[in-house]
């Protein structure tokens, strides 16, 4: 199963440089490992991790490759227009959420591990998810997410501009930080 669908990347030893985490996105790493700071928190993925990186978040990452040579993963963008739609169809509302953590662990689930499992037959011969059914797989993902973690509406339906988190200092902390803690 091969799958990798993501804008930037990065693979090698090396730190990335700041990344901005324009929307919430669903991560599951298939091989490879991966490392991630946030200018407070450390976080660690193996083959079989999923989590959700949450919007307006700053990040560093690494990517390490497996001994065959390989990193994959599965991304599934929960941009705020889709979330809205969702919302249309399956009102809910959305409270505080006190976790600031940019990666957002996901309690383990069946579901989820059947859902990946389920995605290849939708690839056409590509990385990319034939569009016929992406909003579709979207909208199950988010459900699985949801039923698992209800909390999460708090993350993902609250469309308001975040707190004044303070980048400058953020940025400051992820450059001046040479290496991830470990």
């Amino acid at each position: 199963m091969k799958f990798n669908n993501i804008q930037s990347c990065h693979l090698g030893p090396e730190i990335s440089a700041e990344q901005f985490i324009p929307e919430h996105f669903f991560l599951y790493v298939l091989q490879g490992a991966m490392t991630a700071f946030d200018g407070k928190e450390n976080y660690s993925m193996e083959p079989g991790d999923y989590c959700i990186a949450r919007k307006n978040h700053l990040v560093r990452y690494t990517k390490f490759k497996d001994e065959d040579n390989a990193f994959e993963k599965i991304i599934i963008t929960f941009d705020e227009a889709f979330l809205k739609r969702f919302l249309e169809k399956h009102p809910m509302t959305a409270g505080s959420f006190r976790n600031d953590n940019s990666f957002l662990f996901v309690q383990e689930d069946p579901l989820i591990k059947n859902f990946i499992r389920s995605l290849e037959p939708y690839y056409n011969g590509t990385d990319q998810i034939d569009q016929a059914f992406a909003e579709v797989k979207r909208e199950e993902l988010l459900l699985i997410l949801l039923k698992n973690d209800p909390e999460l509406a708090n993350v993902f339906f609250h469309f308001s501009i975040s707190k004044c988190r303070n980048w400058r200092n953020s940025i400051r902390k992820l450059r001046t930080t040479g290496r991830q803690r470990t």
